[in-house]
């Protein structure tokens, strides 16, 4: 297979940056895409809604359904995921792209920003594979794909942000049981991460990263691309990185996910 035409993913956190890079790239395909996110309206310090997210989706050849969840709240998750699968007669793919950032120590880190964390990626990813696992059971070829890094019990990654990195660690994890629970059933199980900085509005939060110094989301919705286009049954359980996936598919020219070609690129955390 080497497309997604006719195939339904539910994205979370589509509504901007690689969520919705992931949902351009299927709807060219003539994907259908359920945008899943928070943002029903907008927000002048960050662009996108679950709505103009919908509107780029159909413009970009596929079908669209714009759901407002917050996947911190079971209800509307179980209740996304049955509207999406209605909607489309079905899902076949997941994507669990929400995440929460807070790059601080322990001092620096309150409470309720360790909860945000902790609910959105950890907690959040959960909720959402269980929500949509009925309709995967029935997919031909289902996939499940979590935005997160390898796993690491390296020193380095959590002593500056001791509270973030427990939260994506928790998402890879759930990969590591998922894929084998799953693996019976046929359902993919796979984590892809960037080998550098994406430029979204999350480097805000990483000091001195500059756009000129990263990739463009482009990079990693091509290899989420090439990822969901596989047997199911062939490739379960691994922890990819965004170049080398689309190395494996031949493609040598990456300077043009550049946002400057030619400028030094910063390695992506947990790298």
């Amino acid at each position: 297979m080497t497309t997604l035409a006719g195939k339904t993913l539910f994205i979370t956190g589509a509504s901007r940056g690689i969520g919705l890079a992931i949902a351009l790239r299927a709807a060219r395909d003539g994907a259908n895409v359920v945008i899943a996110a928070k943002s029903g309206v907008a927000n002048p310090k960050l662009p996108g809604t679950i709505h103009t997210a919908a509107a780029a989706v159909e413009e970009a050849g596929g079908r669209a359904l714009a759901l407002k969840v917050d996947i911190r709240d079971e209800t509307q998750v179980v209740d996304a995921a049955a509207q999406a699968a209605e909607h489309f007669g079905g899902i076949d793919i997941l994507v669990n792209n929400a995440s929460a950032i807070w790059l601080a120590g322990v001092e620096g880190t309150p409470m309720k920003r360790f909860d945000l964390m902790s609910q959105v990626n950890t907690r959040g990813t959960f909720v959402t594979t269980q929500a949509c696992l009925p309709y995967l059971k029935r997919a031909a070829n289902p996939h499940v794909l979590m935005l997160s890094p390898p796993p690491t019990l390296d020193p380095k990654w959590f002593a500056p942000h001791t509270a973030y990195t427990i939260a994506k660690m928790g998402m890879s994890l759930c990969v590591l049981g998922m894929a084998e629970e799953f693996r019976p059933l046929g359902i993919a199980v796979n984590a892809l991460w960037p080998r550098t900085v994406i430029a979204t509005a999350a480097i805000a939060m990483i000091d001195g990263v500059r756009p000129e110094n990263c990739r463009t989301p482009a990079i990693v919705a091509d290899a989420a691309h090439a990822m969901l286009v596989r047997s199911s049954r062939e490739m379960t359980g691994r922890f990819a990185i965004d170049d080398e996936v689309l190395a494996g598919t031949g493609v040598t020219d990456f300077d043009r996910y550049a946002v400057h070609p030619g400028a030094s690129l910063l390695p992506d955390l947990f790298l």
